[in-house]
């Protein structure tokens, strides 16, 4: 995370990738929370009473909120991925961050294709990745096919999960393709790529979660969700012009 400053009061740290820049990680608690204290924003998940979790069908759980990810009363660090935001939050965070939200070929093009002039071994310039973390996704947080790593950083905060160990740290995994980390696995991020119209119009999350294996963090799975989602496993990245 880098300092804010007044063209950049998230502190995102902004990694150029072809055109336009991305954020190196998926968005903290910490930067979300800098976001909610500017803003005065209240989250939908919050004046419901909790985001939801799916377990065998949508369950929706007290105190599920983006500062306690997994209820209890247990504060998440400032460090963990924000979750339990719709599209439409998501959107305005990146905003009044300096960006927005990355679109469906844009985030495509960061995550699996490596395009930094120098990048270090194992990754080749020019190269297209089956995986986000590259030819594998072990060092990935995703459920089975990520190894015992992934269990090990997963967190919970005590929640009893029907499915999966959790999320990690932002920015704890390994750097994969272009210098990111966790465009696959850890939380979905929600892209625009519109479905419809209207407030209630399905958007695409990329990238898979800590709740699946890794065949959901490929590049030719797609999953959409109504725009008005709040669940404990989608989260966002912001990309900006430039």
């Amino acid at each position: 995370m880098a300092a804010p400053t007044p063209s950049n009061p998230a502190g995102i740290d902004w990694v150029t990738v072809g055109a336009n820049s991305i954020a190196r990680t998926e968005i903290t608690v910490g930067q979300f929370r800098g976001y909610v204290q500017a803003t005065g924003t209240v989250t939908q998940a919050e004046r419901a009473g909790g985001g939801q979790v799916y377990e065998a069908g949508w369950v929706q759980k007290a105190g599920w909120i983006w500062a306690t990810p997994f209820g209890g009363g247990s504060a998440a660090a400032e460090g963990e991925p924000a979750v339990h935001v719709t599209f439409d939050e998501a959107q305005a965070f990146c905003r009044w961050a300096g960006g927005r939200l990355p679109g469906d070929a844009e985030w495509v093009s960061a995550a699996y294709t490596e395009q930094r002039a120098a990048p270090p071994p194992p990754f080749v310039r020019g190269q297209t990745y089956a995986y986000p973390s590259g030819d594998s996704p072990a060092s990935a947080q995703c459920l089975g096919d990520c190894g015992p790593a992934a269990a090990a950083r997963a967190l919970r905060h005590g929640a009893k999960l029907w499915r999966g160990d959790g999320h990690a740290r932002a920015g704890s995994t390994p750097a994969g393709v272009n210098g990111l980390h966790e465009m696959g696995g850890n939380v979905w991020e929600w892209v625009q790529e519109p479905r419809g119209a209207g407030g209630h119009a399905d958007r695409r999350t990329r990238g898979g979660s800590w709740w699946y294996g890794a065949a959901p963090m490929r590049a030719d799975h797609l999953q959409d969700k109504p725009a008005g989602t709040a669940v404990v496993y989608i989260g966002w990245r912001c990309a900006r012009d430039g």
